[in-house]
């Protein structure tokens, strides 16, 4: 696995693949999942995947346990040095069928609502072309997740055309009881099996 090498090393080329997942992973602690996230959309015949991550996400999971590539910010900029240079937020929408963001934390939730778009990911989300489905996963507090901008938010999101895999209710990692945990993987795998299929129609 290389993250943020060189200009060549973070080129987004073409495999070849019948569908193309890009999974853009911010820093809510359902991030300790994207190693199985990724696994399992590998499993599906004809899928490349590749990962967008925002820098504090990397805190809950390994990146060497990630075996497809992982774009980071710096991946940005090392990516750019003249007019005539790529930008890797503009190639990697262009590359990707899908966007899943998976997990979607309160932070950045709020940030794509806003308009505000301060990092790759987000720079993708900005950029995104409207015709292609654009999957999110809200993970959070309880009391996160109740608190009133949310649901005003995620309505936000959906106004834009995107879809939106709810988040579950049980014990969190910090101890609280109730909903704001991201959906669990087979589900988000299932949404994105089922999207898919409506582009091969």
């Amino acid at each position: 696995m290389q993250v943020g090498a060189d200009a060549e090393s973070v080129e987004v080329k073409s495999s070849g693949s019948r569908h193309r997942v890009l999974v853009g992973v911010t820093a809510s602690v359902a991030a300790i999942k994207l190693p199985l996230l990724v696994s399992k959309l590998l499993e599906i015949q004809g899928v490349d995947v590749r990962v967008i991550t925002t820098n504090n996400a990397t805190h809950f999971y390994n990146i060497a346990e990630i075996p497809v590539r992982v774009y980071t910010d710096k991946d940005e900029w090392e990516m750019w040095k003249t007019r005539s240079d790529p930008v890797l937020h503009i190639e990697l929408r262009r590359w990707a069928d899908l966007l899943v963001i998976s997990p979607l934390d309160a932070n950045t939730l709020g940030k794509i609502a806003s308009g505000i778009c301060d990092n790759l990911l987000t720079c993708v989300v900005r950029a995104w072309d409207a015709r292609r489905p654009l999957l999110f996963c809200p993970a959070m507090n309880t009391f996160m997740w109740q608190h009133p901008i949310t649901a005003q938010q995620v309505a936000t999101l959906q106004s834009f055309g995107y879809v939106e895999i709810p988040c579950i209710a049980k014990k969190l990692v910090c101890g609280d009881e109730g909903k704001g945990a991201m959906a669990e993987v087979s589900t988000i795998v299932d949404v994105i099996q089922q999207y898919l299929l409506k582009l091969t129609v």
